[in-house]
């Protein structure tokens, strides 16, 4: 995170610093308009990077740093030395989310030195999805005007899911440092898996549609250890992952998420056994958990008494099964599927070791 000075910022600017919040995903034409405009309005940018700190998906499939390293490159040196960013996890959750926002910004203000800058949130309300500009009444709202018909989503499918002949259209609409840092990505393997599971997850679609599906979620804990699998298929394939899966058509809930971690780890302990050790259970219903649509989860902790964890072997959907110390939970997030990092933390909270 860049430190600046005061004399870094131009003192004809209406504020001293603005907040510039996105996925970039990619970072386009549009994005860099918009960027252009905080930095006329203000001496400094300060720009927000959420979905930071997860494993690559089809949706998200650029590191934060690397979104950095995109922005970056389209400015002259004088502008970098007054963007700063902030990269922020997605929590599924608005209140954690926001009030992450805000720890974000204020530690990049320290690193400002102005104790009461004059701030402000910078953004255009494209459409629902730019609700999240709503939750920061505390700061002034300028409204910044549409920087042309461009979307991350459909680059994104011209990028993945279409043939080579789309990526000249997608090159267009992406500033050309950009366009030249993912023709070099494009030749690499994070692209060939990228483009996989975005093809599966169009398949998927196409045959069962988007939702609302209900699935579950068996997070297991013995001796300070948690079970976790390594998946076999798209999405997230070879990602780290809590057994799960689909409720069948009569199961119960509970009794659904004992069958899956069964099926996908072998764990040879009796149902009775598991429901006694049953300790916490929590639904995560984010319209954006999934990329598969509008997925519902329902996940159950069981902590088993035993001195030592049950021997385990994947199956099913996994390719692997797996006992990790608990503590080791906060160095995996970017290895760890889709939103299992927020319900482990949820679940096993303090415990885990992950931020909160």
């Amino acid at each position: 995170m860049n430190v600046f000075s005061q004399a870094d910022c131009p003192m004809t600017t209406p504020y001293d610093a603005a907040i510039l919040i996105g996925r970039f995903q990619p970072f386009h034409n549009g994005h860099a308009a918009l960027l252009r405009e905080t930095l006329s309005i203000a001496g400094h940018a300060l720009v927000v990077i959420g979905s930071a700190f997860h494993a690559p998906t089809a949706k998200n499939p650029f590191s934060w740093e690397q979104r950095a390293e995109m922005i970056t490159a389209c400015f002259s040196e004088a502008d970098r030395q007054r963007i700063c960013f902030i990269p922020i996890r997605d929590y599924f959750d608005d209140a954690r989310w926001a009030a992450a926002v805000e720890s974000g910004v204020q530690d990049a203000l320290r690193k400002l030195g102005q104790p009461a800058p004059r701030l402000a949130l910078a953004g255009f309300q494209k459409d629902d999805s730019t609700y999240y500009l709503r939750l920061f009444p505390q700061w002034a709202f300028v409204e910044l005007p549409r920087q042309g018909d461009i979307d991350a989503t459909a680059i994104r499918r011209m990028i993945l899911g279409e043939p080579d002949a789309a990526w000249p259209r997608a090159r267009m609409l992406l500033p050309p440092a950009v366009a030249d840092w993912i023709a070099q990505w494009r030749q690499g393997i994070v692209f060939a898996d990228m483009q996989e599971e975005y093809q599966a997850l169009e398949a998927g679609k196409a045959q069962w549609g988007t939702g609302p599906f209900i699935t579950l979620d068996a997070v297991v804990t013995a001796a300070g250890r948690v079970l976790l699998i390594r998946r076999k298929y798209p999405p997230g394939k070879n990602l780290w992952a809590i057994p799960g899966g689909f409720l069948d058509g009569r199961e119960r809930l509970l009794q659904g998420a004992i069958r899956e971690l069964k099926e996908e780890t072998h764990l040879a302990v009796p149902d009775a056994e598991l429901h006694a050790a049953l300790r916490a259970a929590a639904v995560f219903d984010h319209p954006d958990r999934s990329q598969r649509g509008r997925v519902i989860t329902h996940a159950y902790w069981f902590g088993l008494p035993h001195p030592v964890p049950p021997a385990v072997q994947g199956g099913d959907d996994a390719a692997e099964a797996r006992w990790f110390p608990i503590e080791s939970l906060a160095d995996m997030e970017e290895t760890l599927a889709g939103d299992h990092a927020v319900i482990l933390r949820d679940l096993l909270c303090t415990a885990s070791g992950l931020s909160q």
